[in-house]
């Protein structure tokens, strides 16, 4: 009879709160969003007398974003300065120089797909080599319509017709089947991101779903364990993350965010883009008082002289502002019952990113959404300022989290040094080796 080999052990800790896989030492993170460019360098720390090492970041840098468009490079150049510039306040700071990064990705219309695999596997243990295989389908069924697999997040196996088995290795069965939830996106816009951060010096170590990383920083563990939805609006575009049973089990992106509210003011006010962003954030909201009549609104006006100043109640920097962000949770809310979750969304809405913070968003979007209703603040980093850690920061502490090891799956499926490296990694060499 052949031996069977032992199984990993596995802690008693409940699944989303495992640490797995993280990084040790110092990491660097990098948020590329369509309003601002993020870089931080963290380093874990502690661990001991039996806790459990924290992320601590040395150095950080920001800056606007300028080559970006709804997440996706859209100029090299401008994209490259940005990067570099964001970076370079981080490794000063740091004192460390950066090879690569985590990266989040916002790129490339961002997908989930829910696949179920079969594998033979013929009255044998099961090993890695077959849960390797089984992920290598799903990865490969993506890339046939000409997208790439980013995640590959195993919910469950099915031993020999047994559902509900977290981890098979070790089982002695005829066949498994595996229930995948992939995140793809499409190979040409993962290509313009790697030349992007090629020219920038760095490698493209990881890549992170945007709505993913938020959640990470702004969940606690109970939501996802019983369900819930976070709603990330950034700048150029609104992402939404679905979670249940400590599972990633959805993420979706739409095209709007705040910089559509500043547009949305700017074409209504006549007023330059500047000022229009500056309205939004000290006078913006979407809830109605009865002083809005009477609070009038200094506003200069595109191409008039400075000293041309128009007035404006307050009532109408409302009444822009509402029917946007109504529509964009309108838009959320289409979008996630056309993924047909309806039973795993659970309750309870987590709102996050900068556009979060308009007064009475979260109202509005109990409303439309019909859902309880909470904003979330990313939890905190230590070393990093108090601007640094507050909701439009959500994704970039997400992607600190990630590299400590949260949110990875229960074993490390991904590919060892001896298997041929990635579609993406092979890109990146080639490019390299041609510059």
């Amino acid at each position: 009879m052949n031996q069977m080999s032992p199984r990993p052990p596995i802690d008693s800790a409940p699944p989303s709160s495992r640490r797995r896989n993280g990084r040790g030492g110092t990491f660097g993170v990098l948020d590329i969003g369509s309003s601002k460019i993020v870089c931080v360098i963290a380093r874990m720390e502690g661990g001991n007398g039996g806790e459990r090492p924290e992320p601590r970041a040395l150095g950080f840098g920001w800056q606007r974003a300028r080559g970006v468009r709804a997440g996706s490079v859209v100029d090299l150049e401008e994209a490259e300065a940005a990067i570099r510039a964001a970076v370079g306040q981080a490794e000063e700071m740091a004192d460390v120089q950066l090879r690569g990064a985590i990266v989040n990705l916002s790129c490339g219309h961002p997908e989930s797909r829910h696949q179920r695999v079969q594998w033979t596997i013929g009255g044998r243990p099961v090993t890695e080599a077959d849960l390797r295989a089984v992920i290598g389908e799903g990865q490969r069924r993506s890339f046939e319509d000409g997208r790439e697999t980013v995640h590959a997040f195993p919910l469950g196996f099915t031993v020999d017709g047994t559902p509900g088995v977290e981890d098979p290795r070790g089982m002695v069965c005829d066949g498994l089947s595996a229930r995948l939830h992939t995140v793809d996106a499409a190979q040409t816009s993962l290509r313009n991101l790697g030349a992007c951060l090629l020219r920038c010096d760095l490698e493209v170590e990881e890549l992170v779903s945007a709505p993913f990383a938020a959640g990470l920083a702004t969940l606690v563990e109970d939501e996802k364990q019983l369900g819930a939805t976070v709603i990330d609006m950034g700048g150029g575009t609104t992402t939404m993350a679905v979670f249940g049973e400590g599972h990633l089990l959805h993420t979706a992106q739409l095209p709007v965010g705040g910089w559509n509210v500043t547009n949305d003011l700017a074409r209504g006010l006549s007023t330059p883009l500047v000022h229009a962003e500056r309205l939004k954030t000290l006078h913006g909201g979407v809830l109605s008082a009865p002083d809005d009549e009477k609070e009038w609104l200094p506003v200069p006006l595109v191409g008039e002289d400075e000293d041309h100043i128009a007035r404006i109640p307050r009532a109408m920097v409302v009444n822009i502002i509402q029917p946007r962000l109504e529509e964009t949770f309108e838009l959320a809310r289409d979008r996630l019952a056309a993924a047909g979750l309806t039973q795993e969304l659970g309750r309870r809405v987590v709102l996050t990113g900068g556009a979060s913070q308009l007064v009475g968003a979260r109202e509005l979007a109990a409303r439309v959404l019909d859902r309880q209703v909470r904003l979330g603040r990313p939890h905190a980093v230590r070393g990093l300022p108090d601007t640094a850690s507050g909701p439009a920061f959500a994704a970039t502490l997400g992607l600190i989290a990630w590299g400590a090891g949260e949110g990875r799956p229960l074993f490390d499926l991904s590919p060892g040094a001896e298997r041929p490296p990635g579609k993406f990694r092979r890109l990146v060499d080639w490019l390299r080796d041609r510059a």
